[in-house]
């Protein structure tokens, strides 16, 4: 949660290119600093317990903070049930475009916002330095599911399963789930050269820690670090987990050289823009 001395920043909102409202709220840096792109997971929002402690820490260090809702989430428009991992991957990149058109990134991404966050930084690859992983879950329309949840997908349009999370049942929509299987990273090696810190928790129950060290192996980038808290779950929202996630970022944040652009070693050819 921000300080009570930190006001949070307000809240605005920017059109993706079809009408549609999504909500951001950025903080500027001060000069010399870079800006901090907090990425939510599957459901959630910028108003969580790690998002507005990543604000929060911002704000008292001078560094830029810019947070967003998914369309269908927090205070965007749209449908939950419409949103896909392309969809929300389009609203990020426009989001950078338009709100941050300037200067160096450290995205942060939670869980799902952990695969945003890597197709993000392979599409600008000229803005994003440096990378942090929050219980990062790239591919898990793949391992997330067996194979008969899959073919319930496939089948029936959605798929609805207990939440972990509290007692609202969990729905995946086909067309989330079929976005997911075209944006998988695990099958190939990943070209980012840029520093990249994954915070993990030893009793993550849904995404294991086997899914952390498929991403290192994958990631050709020779800085890739794993800091793995021995009795957290999902969440990391505790208030040591959340210590620890704010000193990564900090070490992160020490490696960023704003006085020069990012090399060709640095940063991978951008890929093919998601339409």
């Amino acid at each position: 949660m921000n300080p009570p001395d930190i006001a949070p920043a307000p809240l605005a909102f920017f059109d993706p290119g079809d009408g549609r409202r999504i909500a951001y709220r950025l903080r500027a840096p001060a000069a010399g600093s870079p800006t901090i792109l907090f990425l939510p997971g599957y459901r959630s929002d910028m108003m969580g317990n790690k998002a507005t402690a990543i604000d929060g820490h911002c704000a008292a260090r001078g560094l830029g903070c810019l947070r967003l809702d998914y369309s269908g989430t927090g205070e965007s428009d749209g449908s939950f049930a419409d949103g896909t991992l392309e969809r929300w991957l389009d609203e990020v990149l426009a989001l950078i475009d338009r709100a941050a058109p300037q200067g160096k990134l450290v995205i942060v991404g939670s869980s799902m916002g952990g695969w945003i966050a890597v197709h993000a930084a392979l599409r600008r690859p000229d803005r994003v330095a440096a990378l942090l992983g929050i219980a990062a879950a790239p591919d898990f329309t793949d391992w997330g599911f067996s194979e008969s949840d899959k073919a319930a997908i496939t089948r029936d349009g959605k798929l609805e399963r207990k939440n972990p999370n509290g007692p609202e049942v969990s729905v995946t929509h086909r067309g989330f789930w079929q976005s997911g299987e075209a944006l998988r990273l695990l099958d190939a090696p990943i070209r980012l050269g840029i520093p990249v810190r994954l915070v993990h928790g030893g009793n993550d129950r849904q995404v294991p820690v086997a899914v952390a060290m498929r991403l290192i192996d994958r990631l050709e980038s020779p800085d890739v670090q794993l800091r793995l808290i021995k009795s957290g779950g999902h969440n990391l929202s505790e208030p040591h987990e959340i210590g620890a996630i704010l000193r990564e970022l900090d070490d992160l944040v020490a490696l960023v050289d704003l006085s020069s652009p990012l090399t060709t070693s640095e940063a991978a050819p951008p890929a093919k823009e998601a339409t």
